[in-house]
């Protein structure tokens, strides 16, 4: 029953906020002067040669002076003209959450001043505020006119509420009455993870009632992607940049690649969503976090998050990663355990060319090699034994990535039969101009290989002539002396 109490109680609060943010706007109509044709709708002003001149209202179409509205930025960047009225009304649909629901939720609006005058004494400095059970809880954003309390009656209507509802046992959880204060926005966005291909999938499709964060009262937002644990380049991903808007539509697909079942178990997805500033550094609006594990292999969930404050990045610090930094702590941590990224390759043994085909397909979450936090990664790779060593074969460069796409086969001529004595090296390298190029990670497929490995290597000897794909993790140790670069 206590339960049941505290939610009633807190509706009430909320009603109560949404009615004053109604009476406030209904105030704003009713003081409205103007015809709003040849006079300001507000102050009632006469357009005139010699007087203000008028602009148009985008959403009631009446004319106001420059002073009565409140200029702001289109889609196209063009200037358009709201009048406060109509600026409130958008305000208030916002914060009441009115958007959602297509039409304002249920509110209370306020008691008369007279009738808090009476109720709620002003409090001089030492004086104890008198709390009853009985008493009303009520506020308003806005200074009363004719009331006591002067510029500080809104902090002390706030604290009035708030001990009321203490003393009637009402607990009132303060990140709640934050997000009534002033909310961050609202995400949309869907998540879909593909366990044949190794890939997750974002779906950006919009935000709602972002917080402004530029001086005309809107944002550039972008949101970005960030797998955890991990502090690598290589797991952030981020949309494109809309210029001016509260409401942004992106409908942009983000793919993470070589995503393993483990990784559904122990990541967490961090979306954030920023404001760009071309002269400052970029300013964060809000967050949220998605458990991988909440996803279900192969189905799309949906989401609709109310963005949050930042939260520290340690509190999402797996078992795993919290195990390392215990072994890092006592001098007994092995850098072979470190993620040093996945690549994608297939194998196929064409009976026609009498030989076996190997595509480096692509990478994901390399290791940062260069200063810039990125690196210039290729692949080489070498089927041995080999006395002549004249299979060695190597991709092209690709620039400043940590998630390199090569799509590159290179053909081995071999004998059926004799693939089973072989084994395949996979290694990433970055590449390095006057210096030597440092090694990233690899693999290695061949009879003597286990797990994964191994298996991909048997499905290649038992199915000719098709093409089998599949992700492997990096090492950090080089797999033979034949690889020096």
């Amino acid at each position: 029953m206590s339960v049941i109490h505290r939610a009633e109680q807190l509706e009430i609060i909320e009603q109560h906020r949404i009615g004053c943010l109604v009476e406030r706007l209904e105030n704003m109509r009713r003081s409205a002067v103007g015809n709003g044709l040849s006079q300001c709708l507000l102050c009632g002003e006469v357009f005139g040669l010699l007087s203000s001149s008028s602009v148009l209202c985008l959403d009631c179409c009446m004319k106001v002076c420059t002073k009565c509205g409140i200029e702001t930025a289109g889609s196209q960047k063009r200037s358009q003209w709201l009048c406060k009225i109509c600026s409130e009304q958008r305000e208030v649909w916002k914060r009441s959450g009115a958007w959602f629901y297509k039409t304002l939720p249920k509110h209370i609006r306020p008691i008369k001043d007279s009738i808090l005058d009476n109720r709620m004494p002003v409090i001089e400095r030492g004086e104890q505020l008198p709390v009853t059970r009985s008493a009303p809880i009520s506020y308003t954003w806005a200074q009363s006119k004719g009331a006591k309390y002067g510029l500080n009656s809104l902090l002390i209507v706030v604290a009035y509420v708030l001990w009321s509802a203490l003393e009637m046992n009402c607990f009132v959880d303060v990140f709640y009455v934050c997000f009534l204060a002033a909310t961050l926005g609202i995400l949309d966005f869907s998540l879909l993870y593909d366990q044949e291909n190794n890939a997750l999938h974002c779906t950006i499709n919009k935000a709602k009632g972002l917080k402004p964060m530029d001086h005309n009262g809107l944002s550039d937002p972008y949101v970005k992607l960030h797998l955890l644990p991990g502090a690598s380049k290589a797991n952030k991903l981020r949309t494109k940049t809309l210029r001016n808007t509260l409401n942004p539509v992106w409908s942009e697909n983000l793919t993470y690649y070589g995503i393993t079942d483990e990784d559904m178990v122990r990541k967490t997805l961090r979306i954030s969503v920023c404001d760009e500033d071309k002269f400052r550094h970029n300013e964060f609006i809000g967050e949220t976090r998605i458990p991988l594990k909440k996803l279900k292999p192969n189905q799309t969930k949906n989401f609709s998050n109310c963005l949050e404050k930042q939260l520290p990045v340690t509190l999402l610090g797996s078992a795993q990663t919290t195990s390392l930094y215990g072994l890092a702590e006592e001098g007994k941590y092995d850098k072979s355990l470190e993620e040093r990224g996945r690549i994608m390759i297939s194998l196929k043994y064409s009976s026609q060319k009498c030989g076996l085909v190997v595509g480096i397909i692509r990478c994901a979450h390399l290791a940062a090699m260069d200063a810039n936090g990125f690196s210039d990664p290729y692949v080489k790779t070498y089927l041995k034994p080999d006395e002549n060593k004249k299979s060695k074969h190597k991709t092209a460069v690709k620039k400043k990535t940590l998630n390199p796409e090569f799509n590159e086969e290179f053909f081995y001529e071999i004998k059926y039969a004799d693939l089973s004595k072989k084994t395949l090296e996979v290694t990433v390298w970055d590449y390095d101009i006057g210096k030597s190029n440092d090694f990233i990670g690899g693999v290695s497929l061949g009879i003597n290989a286990n797990g994964e490995r191994l298996k991909h290597w048997f499905d290649c000897l038992k199915n000719k002539d098709k093409k089998i794909e599949r992700w492997h993790t990096l090492t950090n140790e080089l797999p033979g002396s034949g690889y020096n670069d």
